[in-house]
């Protein structure tokens, strides 16, 4: 048996003061109340699926409750080492969120010059970063675009390759590239990710992509995968900041495999959705609103909208009180 290995590789470390570098610990610690009811799945239900409310305690209601370690090294040249460490803490249980990952949020380790910055490892994807340029609640509380925007959860991407580019006259780009790993092809599970953004006080606007592979384990199923792409914008009118979001996305992979004397399903369920929200500021206030229509088109779901009202309180620069609401209709 022969056994050929290529590897190219980057390793940090940073144990000592040899060179000008910064090691850093941060964390947040976000607790709260929640209340939901009306859901027949999921944590809301009640033995035999009844419908009911659900009374809990929360960890990253509003921000994901986390520790971590970032770092960087001067290698000369204007270059730059540096990586992240990052898990997401389950406050109220004191245990980890992630599937238990000790490093589930993010890990990745990436050199930086003035030509960009390339990482390595597990990171939020592209349409992910895009969709959060779109979001009033900044992907938390009762009204987190994720809960309509989001396919497939397409939050990070594993085992990536990251390219994010300087800034050049406003405009700014990343791509991205997860490897799917599988012995026996390239392109099973793997991932393809990419924006463009724009910014120019006070407009930011940017465009994402994501395709993701399916595992194509089981004989005849379909290769496509899903590809999904979202425009996003917010505004800043001084007395506000509005927010918009409009996606094109494949839902989910519905097999292709037929059953005895049927035809073949659909590659995939199409989904295009709207955003619409603000967040107007005033002292220590801060008041947000969105509402998310999710056009079922040809999918099996059905049609959906999310309106959400939200308020955070400046206590000071690092503690915060906030409350919100959300209500989500399925039209299936």
């Amino acid at each position: 048996m022969k056994k050929s290995l290529i590897s190219l590789a980057l390793a940090g470390v940073f144990a000592s003061a040899a060179q000008a570098q910064t090691l850093e610990m941060y964390g947040i610690v976000d607790m709260g109340f929640v209340q939901e009811s009306g859901g027949s799945t999921g944590q809301t239900t009640t033995p035999a699926g009844a419908k009911g409310t659900l009374n809990k305690l929360t960890s990253g209601a509003q921000s994901g409750t986390r520790l971590g370690i970032k770092g960087t090294e001067d290698l000369g040249n204007n270059l730059k080492a540096l990586f992240v460490l990052e898990t997401d803490i389950a406050a109220d249980k004191g245990g980890f969120n992630q599937n238990n990952l000790a490093f589930g949020r993010q890990s990745f380790v990436g050199l930086q010059s003035d030509m960009g910055t390339v990482t390595m490892g597990r990171q939020y994807t592209p349409y992910f970063l895009t969709m959060l340029l779109g979001d009033p609640f900044a992907a938390g509380m009762a009204g987190a675009a994720q809960n309509m925007l989001m396919p497939a959860a397409n939050v990070r991407m594993d085992n990536a390759v990251k390219y994010t580019s300087p800034v050049f006259s406003g405009f700014s780009g990343e791509a991205a590239y997860g490897f799917g790993e599988q012995a026996d092809s390239t392109t099973k599970s793997q991932q393809l990710g990419a924006f463009l953004s724009y910014s120019a006080a006070p407009i930011n606007v940017r465009l994402g992509y994501l395709k993701k592979n399916n595992n194509n384990s089981v004989s005849g199923t379909n290769e496509k995968g899903v590809t999904n792409w979202i425009l996003a914008a917010n505004w800043d009118v001084k007395v506000a900041k509005l927010f918009t979001a409009i996606t094109d996305n494949d839902e989910a992979q519905i097999s292709r495999t037929p059953l005895t004397g049927s035809a073949p399903g659909p590659a995939c369920a199409k989904s295009p959705d709207y955003l619409i929200g603000a967040q107007v500021p005033f002292n220590k206030h801060t008041f947000i609103a969105s509402y998310i229509y999710k056009d079922g088109g040809n999918g099996t779901t059905g049609d959906a909208n999310q309106l959400a009202f939200g308020y955070t309180y400046t206590m000071s620069k690092r503690t915060n009180l906030y409350a919100s609401w959300g209500r989500i209709n399925n039209k299936s």
